[in-house]
């Protein structure tokens, strides 16, 4: 069951990573997402869909 979840946060966390790369933020922040979806897998994604995306 661990590895299954693990497995979906990784593909959640991928998803968003492509997302910040798709939108038309500058450089800098999308860098500054990137980095907080990888350094806080879980909730990395959830405060870029509710701060970072308007």
């Amino acid at each position: 069951m661990g590895r299954l979840i693990g497995l979906l946060i990784l593909i959640i966390d991928v998803l968003v990573v492509i997302d910040i790369l798709k939108g038309n933020k500058d450089s800098e922040k999308k860098m500054l997402w990137i980095s907080a979806v990888v350094f806080l897998p879980v909730l990395g994604p959830i405060l870029y869909y509710f701060i970072g995306r308007k």
